[in-house]
This record gives structure tokens, sequence and C-alpha cells, in this order.
């Protein structure tokens, strides 16, 4: 469980409250517009009406005492940095700031911003990787070169083992196994693919897109 500091209720900071209250989280949400903040309030940890671009406002909430601090605003990028900045200032241990052009990424990091965000060229380039691998159907990004996914086992690989048909020789490293919803336990060298088994795997972006397209059923 984290305590975690919301700056900014639009869209993405609905979304993300939500998810982080489904984790357990504490979670302190703040926005300027006190209607927003009514309707919220009560399944939050506290929240706060206010402009946080006010350092005295930013002062009252004991940055320091948060794990982490994000601000989630993405269409008043001058905000964004002066609220980024302050955070920092005020000793807070890690802000995350939303961005939505990589300028705007080099200006956060530049008054200190811990992680930048990109919600929408996020979820752009995992459609885009979606659309272009027919058996992939989850997929994430660890960096430039290398992502983590879920695709489909092959027919042919069907009542083999993984030995047999040794998965690293096409650039996959077998994680684990999902059946339907379950996810199995690692799998050994004599693990048996079964009809409808996904294989979580990680290796170079490229070779598993290659990969999942070539074999497709």
């Amino acid at each position: 469980m984290k305590s975690v500091l919301l700056i900014g209720m639009g869209k993405f900071g609905l979304l993300l409250g939500e998810n982080l209250l489904k984790m357990g989280d504490e979670v302190m949400i703040v926005d300027r517009d006190e209607n927003t903040i009514n309707s919220l309030a009560s399944k939050y940890t506290s929240a706060l009406i206010g402009n946080c671009t006010n350092i005295d406002t930013l002062q009252s909430l004991d940055v320091p005492s948060f794990d982490v601090c994000v601000v989630s605003m993405g269409e008043d990028f001058q905000s964004s940095l002066e609220i980024t900045s302050n955070l920092k200032d005020l000793g807070a241990k890690y802000v995350v700031a939303r961005a939505e052009t990589n300028i705007q990424r080099k200006f956060l990091l530049r008054v200190g911003a811990d992680e930048v965000i990109y919600p929408n060229r996020d979820i752009a380039e995992k459609l885009a990787v979606k659309l272009n691998t027919e058996r992939a159907y989850d997929y994430f990004e660890l960096d430039a070169e290398y992502s983590i996914f879920e695709i489909a086992v092959p027919a042919k690989w069907f009542q083999k083992t993984i030995l047999q048909v040794n998965p690293r020789a096409h650039g996959l490293n077998v994680l684990t196994i999902k059946k339907g919803s379950k996810v199995q336990p690692p799998p050994g060298a004599d693990y048996v693919f079964e009809e409808g088994d996904h294989m979580v795997v990680f290796g170079n972006t490229g070779e598993i897109i290659k990969f999942a397209n070539k074999h497709k059923r």
C-alpha cells in the first residue's frame, strides 16, 4: 500500500485514482474545481479544493509524507511544470508528471520530475502493436527494445514440451502460461503445451511480433 497525492482530477486523474483505490492505496486528491472534489471526496482518504500552482496550497499538504505525488494535468502544461518544480522543492519523494510531447517531457525532467508518462502516446503505441500482431492478447513495453507479450501458443506446438519446441530459439523467454483467466506457475522444460494455452513471454519486441505473425492459426 502506498500513500499518493493525486493532483488534477480530469479524465486521466479519475481513472488513475479509481485504480489506486482498488489496489488499497491511501489517496489524497486535489483539484481547483469545487464540484469535482465534492462529488469524489467520500471515496478518497482525503480531498482538497485548491490551486496547486499556489505554493501555499502545496505547503499545506505535507508533501514529504506521501510516497508518490502525481501531477496528472495534461492540458495546462505551464501549471504542470510549476507544480512539479514546487513539489520537488518542498521535498517530494517521487514525482510522476504527465506529458503530451517529448519537449514537455524534457522540461518536466529538467525541473525535477522523477518519471514522466505519456498516456495518449502509450495507448496509441499499444494499439498499433496489437493491430499489427494478430495473436497478441496483451503487451507491456519495458524499454525501446524489449517487451513482455501475452501470445497464443502455435497449433504445431500442441502436445509438445517446452524442451522440444525450444522457444528461446525463436527469441522467446517464457515467463508463465495462461489458461483462460488463470495464470499457471512458471513452467519447467517438461511442460506440455495444450490447445488454448497462451504464453507470457519476454524478449525483443520486433522478434516477438515477427514470431506471432508468422505462427498464425
